[in-house]
């Protein structure tokens, strides 16, 4: 069965840095393009980033444009998120999942637990 296992969150000041991992397993990771997605306190899950099988290619969205970078390690299953410039409305939880590339949506509704990312200021 697939497993979607995001780790990496914590507490950060205003302009801070994180890396996010996703480590998947339970199908053949690098057939997959992959995307982060987020939830704020309140809120709807947004998609935030994707990347295609490859890690040639990826796509974001406008509010993190030249602060957050998708990339991949296919030898290692894992996905990361590389957020630099952090501001508090970056503040969610972060999940990820597979998706169509050029989509801003999950491929299916199956998540994992995701990791929370605080953002103070």
């Amino acid at each position: 069965q697939v497993q979607l296992v995001e780790s990496g969150g914590g507490l950060v000041q205003a302009g801070g840095s994180l890396r996010l991992s996703c480590a998947v397993s339970g199908r053949t990771f690098s057939t997959y393009s992959m995307g982060w997605f987020r939830q704020a306190p309140g809120k709807g899950r947004d998609f935030v980033a994707g990347i295609n099988w490859s890690g040639s290619s990826t796509y974001y969205a406008d509010s993190v444009k030249g602060r957050l970078i998708i990339s991949r390690d296919n030898a290692k299953n894992t996905v990361y998120l590389q957020m630099n410039s952090l501001q508090p409305e970056d503040t969610a939880v972060y999940y990820c999942n597979t998706v169509h590339y050029g989509s801003t949506d999950p491929s299916v509704d199956y998540w994992g637990k995701g990791t929370l990312v605080t953002v103070s200021s």
